[in-house]
């Protein structure tokens, strides 16, 4: 499970630094690819696989099926991080989320999110405040 938000900066060669605490369950290989909001998702390779396979259950005759597939898909790298603990975004995953040097990267349950920094406080600003509301309509009955 990831928690938690770090502030790791993006270096000259797109390289970002894991969290440290992700270092071990990541260090095998991850999946990088596009979010929802303009952020980017990364996925420790078994979770990407258990995803690939619902996906791959759901009907390819249906239309918006087939687009968030090619969408997510196309835009995928899978990677392997350093003996640092970096690993390299691609140019247009870093383009498509407006990185730039400085980044967040929150847990969120069974994936890593990456944000530019700015867009991260502007979209939490936002959604922040509904929180508490709409706690009963995502977990009914739990919280």
């Amino acid at each position: 499970m990831f928690l938690g938000t770090h502030n790791p900066r993006l270096d000259d060669k797109g390289r970002l630094f894991l969290p440290a605490k992700y270092r071990e369950e990541l260090s095998g290989g991850l999946v990088i690819t596009k979010g929802q909001e303009r952020c980017l998702y990364v996925f420790p390779t078994a979770e990407f696989q258990r995803i690939t396979e619902a996906l791959r259950a759901a009907p390819v005759t249906d239309r918006s099926v087939r687009a968030y597939s090619r969408v997510f898909f196309a835009g995928a790298s899978d990677e392997v991080p350093d003996k640092q603990g970096r690993v390299t975004i691609p140019a247009p995953l870093r383009a498509y989320a407006g990185l730039s040097r400085e980044c967040t990267v929150i847990g969120a349950n069974t994936r890593l999110e990456i944000w530019d920094t700015a867009a991260w406080e502007t979209y939490l600003e936002a959604e922040e405040p509904a929180f508490a509301d709409v706690s009963e309509e995502v977990l009914p009955g739990i919280l």
